[in-house]
């Protein structure tokens, strides 16, 4: 091959080369060290059964292509990240980061289904960067509008409470995926006929975990009502939720299914 012909083919390989690199490199299985923190910085991911862990500035999460969404989000809400930000509210957008790319936000138009946020746009609006960030379709899953603004709303607005109360707390939510599903969309977007979310508070004398299972549907209950033990929950969706907790603390906390310790 001619020399005059190498050097331009050597800079397009380059060049596609960096730019493959740039929009997946947030694609991996993340490893964790003994204190529960990941080397990305984040504490006590769970385990992915789909082994497309992403993790952004302000949230983790464990995408499932099969679903188009996450089957969890991972974050930790602390005291100071509570606050009073009214930004404007920005577009829905693909994640790069996902190596298929997640779910269109067309999947969504007129299927009957809100877009509802695993990490609530509400948990981050310390910056205006954070607060974009959850606007990702990565970070959403189809929810009924009585849903998401009802009983999900109320347990979002708990969770602020808690963070507030316990000066922080770690959670990890989703919708309860499998085969069985209804889907929205071109793309089939799962609709999870089950909601969770599992909240810790780590502490070095009196750790403490809650968890709650909600049918996705509109309720007037009280949220105790649907306080399940995390056992119940790992058994539904295969993923443990804090392995790098102490397995005696571990197990006795998801075990639990009571609400002591949790004000409400």
């Amino acid at each position: 091959m001619k020399r005059k012909y190498l050097y331009p083919i050597l800079i397009i390989i380059v060049t596609i080369g960096f730019y493959y690199v740039e929009q997946y490199e947030g694609e991996y299985t993340t490893e964790q060290n003994g204190d529960g923190v990941s080397e990305y910085g984040f504490f006590y991911l769970p385990t992915s059964t789909t082994g497309a862990i992403i993790t952004h500035d302000h949230y983790s999460l464990s995408y499932s292509e099969k679903h188009e969404q996450a089957e969890w989000v991972a974050y930790e809400l602390k005291k100071e990240h509570l606050s009073d930000n009214n930004f404007k509210r920005p577009y829905f957008k693909q994640d790069k980061k996902v190596r298929s790319s997640s779910a269109d936000w067309r999947n969504y138009k007129k299927s009957g289904y809100e877009r509802g946020h695993l990490c609530p746009a509400g948990d981050r609006r310390f910056t205006y960067e954070a607060f974009e960030e959850t606007f990702f379709t990565s970070n959403v899953s189809p929810q009924n509008r009585e849903f998401n603004s009802g009983i999900w709303n109320a347990l979002e607005q708990k969770t602020r409470y808690w963070a507030q109360l316990y000066d922080g707390v770690y959670v990890v939510t989703g919708g309860v995926l499998s085969d069985d599903l209804d889907d929205i969309g071109y793309e089939a977007v799962s609709v999870p006929r089950y909601f969770y979310k599992v909240i810790l508070k780590e502490n070095a004398k009196n750790s403490k975990m809650i968890a709650f299972l909600m049918p996705h549907k509109k309720s007037n209950t009280s949220l105790k009502q649907f306080v399940v033990p995390v056992d119940k929950i790992e058994k539904l969706t295969g993923i443990d939720f804090f392995p790098q907790l102490d397995d005696k603390i571990e197990n006795q906390l998801e075990a639990s299914s009571g609400t002591k310790g949790w004000k409400f």
